[in-house]
């Protein structure tokens, strides 16, 4: 039976991050979730696609053929359609759309079954909003990562302006407010805290503090 690692949190928690370096320490697949929702949000762009449920969108997820490759540094790309979209998928054009798009429940429950499917063939790391309550309830590890609103701006704000983006640090605070917001409060699979989950402050955290946390965590529980 493979092993899950389910970590949830708010944009910009670090837990992506997190989750991409324990995967690459266990030798676990990470499952990026939050790029596949943002891989729908880039297809439904390019068609004009509202987020609506309709026909159109039924039928554009139909088609869609998401999947995750490492290259030659080792670094996980997002492919669509056979494209690697690992970058159009971080502009602040889909970080401002992600939040309605992936709050469709036909979008939800299409990701969630591939997922699922991804999960039962490898053992994975997956972050999300959902995982450790809708996705994989009954998975070994569960984590809920968090940090002050502030320093999640400041990270979001540091990883724009290294992309070419200019990024006004109190719109991104607002902007990160108002996803909190939607995320929380929508009626499907909202983010919540797994009442299992542990949970991680980041705030005054290096990325390898934050790994380091999980890990040992992980680890407690596996001795016998």
């Amino acid at each position: 039976m493979s092993t899950v690692v389910a970590i949830d949190g708010p944009s910009a928690s670090g837990k992506s991050t997190t989750a991409r370096l324990v995967a690459r320490h266990l030798g676990f697949l990470h499952l990026d979730t939050g790029a596949m929702y943002r891989a729908v949000t880039l297809a439904c762009h390019k068609q004009a696609l509202p987020a609506d449920p309709s026909p159109q969108m039924s039928a554009l997820l139909d088609e869609l053929d998401i999947r995750f490759e490492r290259d030659a540094a080792g670094n996980q790309r997002v492919l669509l359609n056979g494209a690697d979209v690992s970058q159009l998928i971080r502009t602040p054009e889909i970080n401002r759309a992600v939040s309605r798009y992936s709050a469709l429940p036909v979008v939800r429950e299409r990701l969630v079954r591939f997922q699922r499917q991804m999960a039962a063939e490898n053992d994975v790391v997956c972050e999300g909003r959902d995982i450790g309550t809708r996705v994989f309830p009954e998975a070994a590890y569960k984590f809920f990562i968090v940090a002050d609103i502030e320093i999640r701006a400041r990270r979001r704000q540091q990883e724009l302006l290294a992309k070419g983006y200019e990024a006004d640090l109190a719109l991104l605070e607002t902007e990160l407010q108002r996803r909190d917001a939607e995320d929380s409060a929508r009626e499907h699979s909202p983010l919540v805290q797994a009442d299992d989950a542990i949970v991680i402050d980041t705030s005054g955290l290096t990325i390898e503090e934050q790994v380091a946390t999980v890990i040992a965590h992980i680890e407690a529980q596996t001795k016998p």
